[in-house]
């Protein structure tokens, strides 16, 4: 992993710097309990280890034999010829342990051209046939408009599973699990044998008449229809049983999980003792007994993977990778001796908030990750990419440090902890080449010296925004996104008219002179535009500005290009109904809204003229 001269043998940095370049000590008391939690790498950890190289690279190791992902076998003596196959093979050294070899080519995967597109809040979007939020088939229609109008990707919010219970956890942002989809997106009348039951539609459709989205009523109504479905035909297919079985023992996990959770709750933690282990006796005793109910949590996801392939069809769709997973959730119950238990991922104080983030997600153990060979990194990557052509990595700061909050303390009682982040950004390299996805790094906030080079050297797209950087986008670089906000800062009509300014006093974010510094700031960026001018001029303006970005993509979201004032999520409320939000134009009547229209010439004719 990489270090600093203050980081010890733990991977905790004693010292941390701020965005104003000013340092902080870290408590004694804070680094003792995150050794505690860390806990002490077993002695031969070094020998074992698995090894990432690239082709030509100089292993160190003598000669050994490699087991192919094929199932053939190379002798390699001390390098890696330049023709060596990519991929995860097996190493045997004479006398020494079996270690995992990831082969990388070091680069993700970057396309030819450069392309603009369109922002989703999935959930948001919904449609006339949208069962009260929006699902795969909104987004196909959207892919669908964006394919007309020259775009050439579309970046969605996480879509990843949370608990299949009634209280559904409403943030993108803290799902269950990293490897599997949020069946509540489904569009019931396209899952498997759906035509052998009653759906009575008409009462999924008027879930979408409340102003706000509804989760525990829209999944409450989607479930029950659909486990008719399954029940009548839904896993009469011979599709279907192929499909699980080639997904292996990791969907057998996700959806034994799921069956548990329905009877004994969310947080694995608060089982009876016996079913805490995935592997136990109990479990397996269970799920003998509650076949079904494994079978249909298993079938929703072969129905999401067959709709999210029709939905993505001829373009990109870029998927959002989220920084962790609930603590009581699939993947934690899964890899429970991988996650720190006893800490969680935040944010430490900075100029956008005071008192530093607390995000709840149990951190991975850098150790622990390196001695599972790295699989819950894999195939969280992986199963995030697959199918769509990119990947938006959330807070991509955390593959080389991360700030870990003890349990109990507050956000700014914690620590920097170091990962192995070359090795992290080789295997999104390899799993980016593989998949042929375009990969984005969410490097906002505070960004250490070194990380952004990394990205670059990685092929790993930066992430600029109008709201954030102090240069005009024409001088932005190319390797990266550009865009004007992001789901977590104000929309250009709620700047321009001054209610996100408004709500956020409601919501009490901050002090006045805080609030009003920041939106004079926000307004600074928008020359040229007279303040009496209407929100939709500061919204074309905004997007004229984007536009002359020269970055390989340029996204503009569609609460921009709807004239939307509210934000989808407004960080450090909890009384305000984030993520929960609906777009207020319909998905039928998003193709001939005049401003939709004017954004997507814009940035159309912005790419054409560069």
């Amino acid at each position: 992993m990489t270090r600093t001269p203050s980081t010890d043998e733990w991977g905790i940095d004693a010292t941390w710097l701020d965005a104003l370049d000013e340092e902080h000590q870290v408590a004694e008391a804070t680094i003792e309990r995150l050794r505690e939690v860390i806990g002490t790498p077993p002695a031969d950890l070094e020998d074992r280890a698995p090894i990432v190289a690239r082709p030509g690279d100089v292993l160190e190791v003598d000669e050994a034999e490699v087991t192919l992902e094929d199932g053939s076998s190379r002798q390699v003596d001390g390098e890696l010829p330049e023709d060596f196959p990519l991929g995860y093979h097996w190493l045997q050294a004479p006398g020494g342990p079996r270690r995992r070899l990831i082969v990388s080519p070091g680069r993700c995967w970057l396309p030819d051209e450069r392309a603009w597109g369109w922002a989703v809040q999935l959930y948001a979007t919904r449609s006339r046939g949208s069962w009260g939020i929006g699902d795969l088939a909104d987004l196909r229609a959207v892919r669908e408009m964006a394919a007309g109008q020259g775009a050439g990707f579309v970046l969605i919010n996480p879509l990843h599973a949370v608990a299949p219970t009634p209280q559904q956890e409403a943030s993108p942002y803290l799902p269950a699990t990293r490897r599997f989809r949020n069946p509540v997106y489904l569009r019931v009348e396209e899952a498997p044998g759906a035509d052998a039951v009653d759906l009575d539609a008409e009462t999924g459709h008027a879930l979408s008449d409340g102003e706000l989205i509804d989760r525990d009523a829209v999944w409450a109504r989607k479930r029950e229809v659909l486990r008719r479905v399954f029940d009548a035909a839904g896993r009469d297919d011979p599709a279907f049983p192929e499909w699980w079985w080639y997904q292996g023992q990791k969907l057998q996990d996700w959806a034994t999980w799921c069956a548990l959770a329905d009877v004994h709750g969310p947080d694995w933690h608060a089982w009876p003792e016996e079913l805490r282990d995935p592997r136990s006796g109990a479990v397996g005793d269970f799920v003998a007994e509650h076949e079904r109910d494994v079978a249909f949590h298993a079938w929703l996801q072969w129905a999401l993977h067959l709709q999210l392939e029709r939905a993505t069809e001829g373009m990109t769709v870029i998927q959002d990778l989220p920084i962790g997973v609930a603590g009581g959730g699939a993947d934690a119950w899964t890899w429970q001796d991988v996650l720190a238990q006893g800490a969680s991922v935040g944010a430490p104080p900075d100029a956008f908030n005071s008192q530093g983030q607390d995000w709840g997600s149990p951190p991975l153990v850098p150790w622990q990750l390196r001695a599972a060979d790295y699989e819950p990194f894999v195939e969280s990557i992986r199963a995030t990419m697959a199918g769509a052509g990119g990947l938006r990595i959330d807070h991509v700061m955390g593959l080389f440090r991360l700030w870990w909050v003890p349990a109990g303390e507050s956000a700014a009682d914690g620590a920097y902890v170091r990962y192995p982040a070359e090795d992290l950004l080789d295997i999104v390299a390899l799993e980016s080449s593989r998949a042929q996805a375009v990969v984005v790094g969410e490097d906002l906030g505070t960004v250490e010296e070194g990380v952004r080079e990394a990205m670059a050297e990685h092929g790993i797209l930066s992430y600029r925004l109008l709201w954030f950087e102090e240069e005009a986008p024409a001088a932005w670089p190319e390797t990266a996104m550009a865009a004007i906000t992001t789901h977590d800062l104000p929309t250009v009509a709620g700047l321009w008219t001054g209610a996100d300014l408004e709500e956020q006093r409601e919501r009490g974010t901050g002090t006045d002179e805080e609030l009003e510094r920041g939106r004079t700031s926000l307004l600074e960026k928008l020359p040229g535009v007279r303040r009496n001018a209407r929100p939709d001029t500061a919204v074309k303006r905004a997007h004229e500005l984007l536009a002359q970005a020269p970055s390989l993509l340029l996204s503009a979201t569609l609460d921009d290009a709807v004239g939307e004032r509210r934000r989808p999520n407004m960080p450090g409320t909890t009384d305000r109904p984030n993520w929960s939000l609906p777009l207020p134009v319909t998905v039928e009547d998003l193709p001939a809204h005049p401003l939709l229209q004017t954004v997507a010439r814009t940035l159309a004719e912005g790419l054409e003229g560069s």
